[in-house]
């Protein structure tokens, strides 16, 4: 006769059988996987043997019109690189290295999870949106199908499987499953929005309509993400989440901010085109941190090192704002107030200026810190006060009853375990002496 715990046991395997097998290729559909994997990354090989020689041309040649915004250089630009020694031919090749280091890490880290993981249906999908996204960011294949239009169709594929799967795994990620359920519609709908698109315009043409759509979808995955990570996600989960989100939250942010300063030295490109050459490969740079916080989401490596990391983001970050702007209304300020002294020279404000912020620097960083982690890590804030004031009372306590119940205490209120158990070696006696707190309800 089965007792109840095996009973027990055996519901729970049958429960999670159904469950397995949909989260896992099996048979044909592995194969069938696979396949389409394999096909997808060897036309983007393909497509980037002929798309690098279509970008070097492109870089090599210049941009003449008032619709001068891209990564070419301007008649006016060249003439200033070349007055310093920098060819056209120097120009494309800098930014190619950086365009060919972005594919590859992007194309690796994919490769990885798929040779690894390809059975299991979400690390298939997000493989397959690093492979097809990180193909279609950088201008080689943008240059190849304007320059050849056979390669019109090739690119647009590619294209239209990166912009499907960017969204759609937003829905899905990180237990593979489309949570709130309402989202399988929206992700049918935005695969019919896209085929549409396919066949109208195309993607390259960048329609208006397309890119509203795009950024209201990017949307109504993050609410989704957050509902999932609320509601649903076990602890293993919400790691893996705050993993891909640190990564995506970083890129986009410093995306956004390259574009700001972008569109806020446009007009001095002209007297310093050296802007472009930090700006354009920037872009590139900040993007790599997408695969790489996936891969670490995915393959699950030191998932419990994202609190340490964001919290390190948090406090440098806001500590460079705060530091940059101080610095920058100090200079002004000297300059306005010591006008008559300085005359034409700001050397004296610059080095008041420097000295000031690195005697700030380490009172502004502790402040920071401390606001922080009360605001977002109340309770490991909360558990190193404890800490610290237990500690600070063991030098004064004497009776080893009230430091039997100080500590219990401590542990109870720091790590909320579900049973506390003290052992303590008795005097007259080898045995020991155990000294329990009642169970308590762990806190959630």
């Amino acid at each position: 006769m089965n007792s109840p715990a095996a009973s027990s046991m055996q519901l729970t395997a049958k429960r999670k059988q159904p469950d397995e097998a949909y989260l896992h290729f099996h048979g044909y559909w592995l194969v069938l996987a696979r396949l389409l994997w394999i096909a997808l990354a060897v036309l983007i090989l393909v497509l980037y043997v002929f798309g690098f020689p279509a970008a070097f041309r492109y870089y090599t040649s210049l941009c003449v019109g008032a619709g001068c915004d891209g990564p070419q250089l301007t008649p006016d630009q060249f003439r200033i690189l070349s007055a310093h020694g920098f060819s056209l031919d120097f120009f494309a090749a800098y930014n190619l290295t950086f365009e060919f280091i972005f594919v590859a890490v992007w194309f690796l880290v994919a490769t990885v999870i798929f040779w690894r993981k390809s059975q299991e249906r979400l690390a298939w999908f997000v493989s397959l949106m690093l492979l097809t996204f990180g193909a279609t960011f950088p201008d080689p294949l943008d240059a190849l199908a304007s320059q050849q239009p056979a390669w019109w169709w090739p690119v647009n594929i590619v294209l239209f499987q990166g912009v499907i799967t960017l969204v759609i795994c937003f829905f899905l990620f990180p237990n593979g499953r489309f949570i709130p359920r309402w989202t399988r519609l929206i992700a049918l709908l935005w695969i019919l929005w896209n085929v549409y698109w396919l066949f109208s315009t195309g993607f390259l043409s960048n329609p208006g309509p397309w890119l509203l759509s795009y950024l209201v979808l990017l949307g109504f995955g993050i609410l989704a993400q957050v509902y999932r990570y609320r509601r649903i996600s076990n602890t293993i989960q919400r790691q893996q989440t705050k993993w891909a989100v640190y990564g995506f939250s970083v890129a986009i942010l410093g995306f956004l901010l390259l574009s700001v300063g972008d569109h806020a030295f446009s007009l001095h490109l002209t007297l310093n085109p050296f802007l472009t050459l930090v700006i354009n490969p920037a872009y590139y740079v900040i993007m790599l941190i997408i695969p790489v916080s996936i891969s670490i989401a995915i393959l699950r490596s030191r998932l419990w090192d994202i609190d340490t990391l964001i919290n390190r983001t948090l406090v440098y970050g806001l500590l460079t704002a705060i530091l940059a702007l101080f610095y920058l209304g100090l200079i002004v300020t000297l300059q306005f107030l010591l006008r008559d002294i300085i005359n034409q020279n700001n050397d004296i404000a610059i080095v008041v200026s420097t000295l000031v912020i690195a005697a700030l620097f380490q009172p502004f960083r502790r402040r920071i810190q401390s606001s922080i982690d009360r605001r977002f890590y109340r309770r490991k804030y909360d558990a190193a006060k404890t800490i610290a004031a237990f500690s600070a009372s063991l030098r004064n306590e004497v009776d080893i009853e009230q430091l039997r119940v100080q500590l219990l205490g401590v542990v109870e209120e720091t790590m909320q375990p579900v049973y506390v158990s003290l052992w303590l070696r008795q005097h007259d006696s080898k045995l020991p002496r155990t000294d329990n707190m009642p169970p308590t309800q762990l806190s959630h």
